[in-house]
């Protein structure tokens, strides 16, 4: 009876691993109860290779085929977990960095004994999978061996059964009974890896394109001369946050009454929708996205970019010598050299901008605090030139728990009154255990950064402010729930009508929330668009623009 029950065990393995799909939506019972073609191959190879065969050759090419089917496993599950959080496969070549990324975040998120422990429990998984997996081979294999008969007669049986399936077209509710996705994996992992070895070369050309790159620097920009100009990216905020039904009436409400304010403060403003190269995480792929002009989709094409010369939005401000360029990335908690690569004067960091107070979660510094460091280190200077500043608005950044609460700006100091706002906050591990919770906080954080960033631009903004504002890309699935794409609302905010003239030809919606048939443009557009409505041929932005 043990025996029995290990061989069933040991099919069941097998068959789970090959049939184990690659999205989270796919993973249902159905799936499971199909009849893999892999399976049928496999056996028919063990029983080519049956007593008569070489002795090694007999033992070592079920272990071999057990220990892969174990790594396709691993594989599957990582897939099953980029798709949770970035809606597309782990990339072979290009995704092993975004490992560290995700230690790093544990660490941040859980502490560094509890990221120890989150990375040890999935070594050890992946030990135990490979060697279930190659005992489960190797357990079949001397079934097999025993009774070659029978698994003759049977595997003819179950391959012409698969054969009239496949044909037929016959389906297990929304899945065909003859499954050959384990195939289907392997070969996609094989034109993958090809295609991340010719996507560098690729890239190298299209970013070697450049309309701009010898642009004279009295050509750039003159649409924008004298003003503050603010690029501020607000972490995670999604189409979801204003159009999210559970999500978008509070957030929208919070916009309506900002429009109301800043209208009545002379303030008008105008939005649309830029798709992002990414989901769920991986924010510094849309910020070059969005500076450079280009798709930066994946981490190879991130170090190519930054590595080069490419002239970046920001860094048109910065050869044009009428702006000061500064960037405040309250993330970044080590050495950032791509501040160059942005053409960025100063940058400010989560070590440099003073700040005494305890972090939240994963965000190193509060959006308030690092707004308020801004005026204090760079905007409300005295005798100051004009200014462009790329702001980075963390507070809404995954996990979402806890989050600050505004405050007077008075209030923030050197920002040691937000332990007391800390210790009020929520618990992430607990806030994760409801993805219905999971969606408020990730509301709140966002309702949070818009307040914080609008509440700057009406105490401290002037006639010659202008702001840009927008998201990175949409938040992971557990609070979008794979719904509303990958689009992410932008909005530029000014006093000078002159300033929202210039894009009148994009066809933007009034307002600061774009309606949902707003413009839709891909992010790697607005560099150009952008440029060309604000340099001294205003007239090409009509032409590219909506």
């Amino acid at each position: 009876m043990l025996r029995h029950g290990a061989t069933a065990l040991a099919a069941v393995v097998v068959l789970a691993a090959l049939l184990l799909p690659t999205k989270l939506g796919h993973l249902t019972a159905p799936v499971f109860l199909r009849i893999p073609v892999e399976a049928i191959c496999g056996v028919a190879v063990l029983l080519l290779l049956g007593p008569g065969g070489p002795g090694r050759v007999r033992r070592a090419v079920p272990a071999l085929a057990g220990a892969g089917l174990g790594l396709m496993v691993v594989l599957k599950l990582l897939d099953l977990g980029f798709d949770s959080v970035y809606k597309r496969p782990f990339d072979l070549v290009l995704d092993w960095i975004l490992l560290d990324y995700g230690q790093s975040f544990l660490q941040d998120s859980i502490g560094p004994a509890g990221a120890m422990g989150v990375v040890a429990g999935a070594l050890v998984l992946v030990v135990l999978l490979i060697a279930l997996m190659t005992w489960a081979a190797v357990r079949l294999n001397r079934v097999l061996a025993r009774h070659s008969a029978a698994a003759v007669g049977g595997t003819l049986v179950v391959g012409t059964v698969w054969v009239v399936c496949a044909a037929l077209g016959v389906r297990n509710t929304a899945v065909p009974v003859a499954a050959g996705s384990s195939a289907e994996f392997l070969q996609d992992r094989v034109q993958q890896v090809r295609a991340g070895l010719r996507d560098k070369e690729e890239f190298v050309r299209e970013a070697a394109d450049d309309d701009y790159a010898d642009l004279p620097a009295d050509r750039l920009l003159t649409g924008l001369r004298g003003k503050d100009v603010i690029f501020a990216f607000i972490e995670s905020y999604g189409r979801s946050a204003i159009q999210d039904p559970e999500i978008a009436p509070q957030v929208s409400a919070l916009l309506a009454d900002a429009d109301r304010r800043l209208r009545d403060g002379g303030w008008s403003s105008r939005s649309g929708f830029l798709t992002s190269p990414t989901y769920g995480g991986g924010s510094w792929l849309a910020h070059s996205t969005f500076n450079s002009g280009l798709w930066i989709k994946n981490q190879q094409r991130y170090r190519t970019l930054t590595s080069g010369d490419r002239m970046t939005l920001t860094g048109a401000f910065r050869k044009t010598g009428a702006w000061r360029t500064v960037g405040i990335m309250p993330g970044v908690t080590r050495s950032w050299p791509e501040g160059k690569f942005y053409g960025l004067d100063r940058v400010y960091d989560s070590r440099s901008m003073g700040y005494k107070g305890p972090k939240f979660s994963w965000t190193p510094v509060p959006d308030q605090y690092s707004l308020s460091a801004f005026e204090r280190l760079e905007h409300g200077k005295p005798g100051r030139g004009p200014m462009m500043a790329k702001i980075v608005l963390a507070s809404s950044h995954n996990p979402w728990a806890p989050i600050p609460r505004t405050l007077g700006w008075d209030e923030i100091g050197d920002g040691s009154v937000y332990d007391s706002v800390e210790k009020e906050g929520e618990d992430p591990e607990e806030v994760w255990k409801d993805p219905s919770r999971v969606r408020t906080e990730y509301r709140r954080s966002i309702e949070y950064s818009l307040t914080t960033l609008i509440s700057y631009v009406e105490r401290y903004g002037d006639e010659d402010t202008v702001l840009v504002f927008l998201g990175d890309h949409q938040p992971v699935s557990t609070v979008t729930e794979d719904r509303l794409g990958r689009d992410v609302p932008v909005s530029i905010l000014a006093r000078d009508p002159a300033v929202l003239d210039r894009i009148s030809g994009w066809g933007w919606h009034p307002g600061l929330k774009p309606g949902p048939d707003a413009p839709v443009w891909p992010m790697d557009a607005f560099r150009d668009r952008f440029l060309s409505a604000y340099g001294d041929r205003p007239g090409a932005a009509s032409a590219t623009g909506g």
